[in-house]
C-alpha cells in the first residue's frame, strides 16, 4: 500500500513548534527557510532548507506532495498557493495550523484531496480544533466524490460538481437525488445520517442522480438533471492468447469487448488466465501498467468449470476445454460467492500486429480493493474522550470501519467521521467482532477495533491476534497495528493517588474464560508475594461468591487495615470511588464496571490518598 506524502511548511519560530508532533506522527517531511535551520537541529529534526522565498520553493513541492500542511496565517496561505490551484481532482490537500497549535483548517482539496480527513488527523494529534466548512461534512455526508474510495471504486465520468450541489440542497429542499447501484457494497448506505436526500429507487422529480455499477454510461455534456458514476471493481477479464501477443493487441481486445457490451474498463477488477501465461510478456506487462493482479490457475482448476462455449482444440493444445472463460468465471468466485459470465469468449486480432487474443469477462459478486487492509486496535482509555491518546484518535478518525462493543462506540462517537461505517456490538459477540473485523481487513479496508482501557489488557488485541493466526496469517497482509490506552487500573490509581507506585498485578475474577481454579492460585500466589493488586471483573449480577473467596485469601496474608480503593465508572460522568479497607471490602458497592486496588503491607492511606512506597526514603520494603 502506498502512503500518502505530506510537506509541513512554516516561516516561524512558533509556527516550527507547532508543526513539531506532526513529523513523527504523520510522518511529515519539514521544509523551513535557513533562518529556523539551528532550532529545527536543536530539536533533533532532519529538516529539508529550503533556499530562496517560500513562494519559488512552493511549486516544487505542490507536485510532490499529496498534502501540504502550513503554519502561517490563512491570508499569506491563500495568497502563495492562489497561482498553483488547477483542479480538484489533482491539487494536493492544503490545511493550515494555527502557530498556537489551537485551529487546523481544511483550506483546499476538502474532499477528492483528502484535506477534510487530514485536517481531522492533524487536530487529533495536536489537540486541536478541526475546522472543515464543506456542506456534506456539515451534514455528516462523505462527500459524494470519495465515495466510493474505500471500496476501490474506479470514479467514472459525470457532472460530479452539479451532484454534489444537489446533494447539498436536498437538505434544505427536502427534493431527493436518485441512487441506482446494482453492484459493489453496500455497508455505505447502511451508515447514512437520518434526512439525507438519497433514495435508491425511482423518485418524482429528483435534483440529481448517481449510478454504481460497471455499466458505462454516456452523458450528454448539458443535461438539465446532473448525473455521475462510480464504477465497483467487480469484473474480472479472462484471458488467452498465442505465445508472443503484444500488449497492445491484449489491450485492445479488452477494450472492444467492453465497449461493445457498454463495460466500463474502470470496473475491471483483474484479468486471469491459464498457469501456462503468467510469463507471457504482453500479459504481465499490461497488468503492470493498469495496476492490474494477474490470477492464473492450472489446467486442472479451469476444466472443473463448466462454460458455455468448451473447445476440444483448446483441450488437446491446453489439457482444458476452456482458458478465457473458465478462468474468468473462477477469479470472480475467488471475490465472491460466485462468478457470472457477462461477456462470452470472443476472439480478436489487430490489424499489422502478431498474435491472437481471446477475451470472457465474468462479474463478482463482491468487488475488489487495489489496496491492502489494515487493522488498528486501538485502547481509547477509561471513557473520557480527553483521556485517549492522539494516535489512537488519529487512528480513529482515519479508518474506513470502526468495530465495537455498543458503549465503547457511543464514548468515541464524536471521533468518527462523516462516512465512516460504524459498527457497535453486542459485549458477549467479542470472537464474532474479531472475524469481522478480520474479514473486512483482508477484504482490503482499514478497521479500528476500539476497546475500553488498554486494548491488550483484557482487549480484543489478543483475540485479533489469535484468530489471524489461526486463519494462516504471514505476519504482514493485513498490516496491524496496536494503539495503546489509559488501562482501568491505571486511571483507577490516578483517581486516589499512587497506589502502584512498587510490583502489582491484574487479575480478573470472571471465570468466563479462565477457569475458577487458576484464578485462585493467582491470587493465592499474588497476595503471598505481597503484589498491590487490581481485581478486574470483581462482581456481577450472577457472579457473586468469587470477591467473597478473593477477600477470604487476602485477609489470610494480609492486616485488615490495609487500604484498598473501589473505583467504579473512572472518568466517566457516573464515577464513584469508594475509599476503605480490606476488613471492610465487601461491604463496598462493587459491580462489573469496578476496579478494586488492594494495597501491599506498605501502602498507606493519607486523607483520600492511597500512597505506595517505592523505598526511596527507606520504605516500601
Amino acid at each position: 500500500m502506498i502512503l500518502p506524502s505530506f510537506a509541513a511548511i512554516t516561516t516561524t519560530p512558533a509556527g516550527l513548534r507547532a508543526l513539531l508532533p506532526l513529523t513523527s506522527a504523520l510522518p511529515a517531511t519539514l521544509w523551513i527557510p535557513p533562518t529556523l535551520a539551528a532550532e529545527s537541529e536543536a530539536y533533533g529534526l532532519a529538516a529539508q532548507v529550503y533556499g530562496g522565498s517560500l513562494k519559488a520553493t512552493l511549486p516544487e513541492l505542490w507536485s510532490a506532495y499529496d498534502g501540504l500542511i502550513f503554519a502561517l496565517a490563512t491570508g499569506a496561505v491563500v495568497r502563495l498557493i492562489a497561482p498553483l490551484l488547477g483542479d480538484k481532482a489533482t491539487d494536493p490537500a492544503v490545511v493550515v495550523v494555527a502557530e498556537t497549535g489551537g485551529q487546523v483548517i481544511s483550506l483546499c482539496g476538502g474532499h477528492q484531496g483528502g484535506a477534510d480527513d487530514l485536517t481531522r488527523q492533524v487536530a487529533h494529534w495536536l489537540s486541536a480544533d478541526a475546522t472543515i466548512t464543506g456542506s456534506a461534512p456539515a451534514h455528516g455526508l462523505p462527500g459524494v466524490d470519495v465515495l466510493g474510495l474505500p471500496f476501490g471504486w474506479s470514479k467514472g465520468g459525470g457532472d460530479w460538481t452539479g451532484v454534489s450541489a444537489a446533494i447539498a440542497h436536498g437538505w434544505s429542499t427536502g427534493r431527493p437525488v436518485e441512487v441506482f447501484q446494482d453492484a459493489g457494497s453496500t455497508l455505505w448506505q447502511d451508515h447514512l445520517p437520518q434526512g439525507h436526500p438519497f433514495v435508491f429507487e425511482p423518485a418524482e422529480a429528483p435534483t440529481a442522480r448517481l449510478w454504481i455499477g460497471p455499466i458505462q454510461r454516456q452523458f450528454a455534456p448539458k443535461a438539465a438533471l446532473p448525473k455521475a458514476q462510480w464504477h465497483p471493481r467487480v469484473l474480472w477479464v479472462g484471458v488467452g492468447c498465442e505465445r508472443g501477443t503484444p500488449r497492445v493487441v491484449i489491450a485492445a481486445a479488452i477494450a472492444q469487448a467492453c465497449r461493445v457490451n457498454h463495460l466500463a474498463e474502470g470496473a475491471i477488477a483483474g484479468l486471469a488466465s491459464l498457469d501456462l501465461k503468467a510469463d507471457e510478456a504482453g500479459l504481465v506487462s499490461l497488468c503492470a501498467e493498469r495496476q492490474w493482479p494477474l490470477r492464473c490457475f492450472t489446467a486442472e482448476q479451469l476444466k472443473a468449470i463448466p462454460v458455455p462455449n468448451p473447445s476440444t482444440v483448446v483441450e488437446q493444445a491446453v489439457q482444458t476445454p476452456s482458458v478465457a472463460e473458465a478462468a474468468a468465471i473462477l477469479a470472480a468466485s475467488e471475490s465472491g460467492s460466485g462468478g457470472e459470465l457477462r461477456v462470452s469468449k470472443q476472439v480478436s486480432r489487430l490489424e499489422g500486429q502478431p498474435g491472437a487474443v481471446t477475451v470472457a469477462i465474468a462479474q463478482a459478486e463482491r468487488e475488489y480493493i487495489p489496496h491492502p487492509g489494515h487493522l488498528a486496535l486501538v485502547g481509547t482509555g477509561p471513557g473520557d474522550l480527553n483521556q485517549i491518546t492522539p494516535a489512537a484518535k488519529a487512528a480513529i478518525a482515519r479508518a474506513d470501519v470502526v468495530i465495537g462493543y455498543g458503549l465503547y462506540i457511543e464514548q468515541i462517537r464524536p471521533l468518527c467521521r462523516p462516512g465512516q461505517i460504524v459498527e457497535p456490538w453486542p459485549i458477549t459477540q467479542e470472537r464474532q467482532r474479531a472475524d469481522r473485523a478480520i474479514d473486512l481487513a483482508r477484504w482490503g479496508l482499514s478497521v479500528a477495533v476500539v476497546s475500553s482501557g488498554d486494548c491488550g489488557i483484557y482487549g480484543m488485541a489478543g483475540l485479533v491476534l489469535e484468530q489471524l493466526q489461526a486463519t494462516g496469517w504471514d505476519g504482514a497482509t493485513p498490516s496491524v497495528e496496536v494503539l495503546p490506552g489509559i488501562s482501568a487500573l491505571q486511571a483507577a490509581a490516578a483517581r486516589v493517588g499512587a497506589p502502584l507506585m512498587h510490583d502489582f498485578c491484574a487479575i480478573s475474577l470472571s471465570d468466563l474464560l479462565t477457569p475458577w481454579e487458576v484464578i485462585v492460585k493467582r491470587l493465592e500466589a499474588a497476595a503471598a508475594a505481597d503484589f498491590v493488586v487490581a481485581l478486574y471483573n470483581p462482581k456481577s449480577k450472577t457472579r457473586t461468591r468469587q470477591i467473597a473467596i478473593a477477600h477470604g485469601i487476602f485477609m489470610a496474608h494480609r492486616s485488615p487495615d490495609t487500604p484498598v480503593a473501589v473505583v467504579r465508572a473512572v472518568y466517566r460522568a457516573d464515577e464513584a470511588i469508594h475509599r476503605t479497607t480490606l476488613g471492610a471490602l465487601l461491604e463496598a458497592p462493587i459491580d462489573m464496571l469496578t476496579v478494586v486496588l488492594i494495597g501491599n503491607q506498605s501502602t498507606q492511606r493519607h486523607g483520600p490518598w492511597l500512597i505506595t512506597p517505592r523505598g526511596y526514603n527507606g520504605g516500601g520494603g
